[in-house]
């Protein structure tokens, strides 16, 4: 069950009107790697979660921190668009920088949202639930989560570059400093599970089953050899369960594909027709 506290976490109070910036805001909202992600990503992967603890615990007390954060962001947006001054259509048609301006707006935060915040990104493409992760595999998913915070924050530090209002670059760098615990915490987490689960892989698949002789090799699909200069390529695995090995040439380990002609009712080109037509590619040869 959820309580809504009607104090924010942090203010969220620009300076001055800034249309424009609010539709930059939008991302960290909206986006790919917003709040409105992370938030339903921790909440999903919680709810989910086959049991009860402290990493369930740690979920949901993210999860819920991250609603506050779409709230502290939808509050900014909406006061950077409350009395924002208003563009002269005319006006715009012959003043570049006015025209520049208008064009740097989202028209849906007038049309659509009445001055409000929106569930999209900064170019408008709608939130989607597409955009998260939860497996029901914690370690996996923690390695989600950290990935999700560290594109997160990085997106806010570019925002806080971009604007020179002090109301704006003050939430920021809250939410920075919020994004900068978050990766810590996961990563805390996930070295917790992997001394627990299994180094790196999660020990869920019975080792046997996979195809051993490949599970530790690097194969070089690349111009010269740069990538077998790596940790990744020689002495022993991180897992503790293999020895990296790097194969500078590969071999293909299937033949051929050659499929069945499809039955009639599908009405492919039949394989005589193919057969009369094909000629070799000389540079397939």
């Amino acid at each position: 069950m959820f309580y809504h506290v009607k104090e924010l976490q942090y203010r969220a109070v620009p300076e001055r009107p800034d249309p424009v910036f609010a539709k930059k805001l939008q991302e960290i909202l909206g986006g790919q790697f917003g709040e409105i992600s992370v938030a339903m990503q921790y909440l999903f992967q919680g709810w989910g979660a086959r049991g009860e603890g402290k990493y369930v615990d740690l979920l949901m007390d993210t999860g819920t921190e991250e609603l506050a954060h779409v709230e502290m962001l939808a509050t900014m947006i909406a006061r950077l668009l409350d009395n924002a001054p208003e563009v002269d259509l005319d006006e715009a048609v012959d003043n570049p920088v006015v025209a520049a301006i208008l064009g740097g707006t989202n028209p849906q935060h007038a049309i659509v949202s009445g001055l409000g915040a929106m569930p999209s990104d900064s170019v408008g493409n709608r939130w989607t639930a597409d955009y998260i992760i939860a497996s029901g595999n914690l370690l996996a998913d923690f390695r989600a989560n950290l990935n999700a915070e560290s594109q997160g924050r990085l997106q806010a530090v570019r925002l806080y570059e971009e604007t020179n209002d002090r109301g704006v670059k003050d939430m920021l760098s809250w939410l920075i400093a919020r994004d900068t615990m978050h990766q810590n915490q996961w990563i805390a987490a996930i070295h917790e599970l992997e001394e627990k689960q299994g180094v790196v892989v999660p020990a869920t698949f019975p080792r046997e089953l996979q195809k051993e002789e490949v599970a530790y090799t690097l194969f070089n699909y690349s111009a010269g050899n740069d990538s077998a200069k790596g940790r990744w390529a020689h002495g022993p695995a991180p897992d503790g369960c293999g020895v990296f090995n790097y194969v500078e040439h590969p071999q293909p380990y299937g033949g051929k594909p050659v499929l069945n002609p499809a039955p009639l009712w599908v009405h492919d080109t039949p394989l005589d027709l193919l057969n009369m037509k094909h000629r070799p590619d000389p540079d397939l040869k």
